[in-house]
């Protein structure tokens, strides 16, 4: 299970989307009367984003799992990736409609780690495709 790199990487992916549960994704502050208020954007303050953050933590966890089945375990992985790149465009649509009036705002690390996420399904998904190479070449020997 925890044999090959890919469950490494599959590991880190899963536990940076994990993180997106605990921090903000986006925050501006609001200057009404004149105070300032920071207002956070969260993931469980969506449901579809929660949906999405739910289902792209544990597809890797799944996917670890199935080492002995290399094409699933390179599909699920993939699965996760586009998962990963709905919820950064859902991000980026819910911020790019938040018209706060008199407001600024920044994105924070719960947008990012999404990102560093779909680094590590690429290098998990490469690391099954070599690993899935080496199996057909070694049963060319036999």
């Amino acid at each position: 299970m925890i044999q090959r790199i890919q469950s490494i990487w599959l590991f880190v992916a899963a536990l940076m989307n994990a993180l997106v549960f605990g921090v903000d994704l986006y925050r501006w502050e609001a200057m009404p009367a004149g105070a300032v208020a920071p207002l956070p954007l969260r993931v469980g303050d969506h449901y579809p984003s929660l949906i999405l953050v739910v289902t792209m933590t544990v597809l890797p966890i799944i996917t670890i799992f199935m080492f002995k089945q290399r094409k699933r375990q390179m599909a699920m992985s993939a699965m996760s990736l586009v998962a990963t790149g709905a919820f950064i465009a859902m991000t980026l649509n819910r911020v790019g409609h938040l018209q706060v009036p008199q407001a600024t705002g920044s994105y924070w690390i719960g947008s990012v780690l999404p990102l560093v996420a779909d680094v590590f399904l690429i290098l998990a998904i490469l690391a099954i495709r070599k690993d899935e190479s080496l199996v057909k070449s070694m049963d060319r020997l036999r």
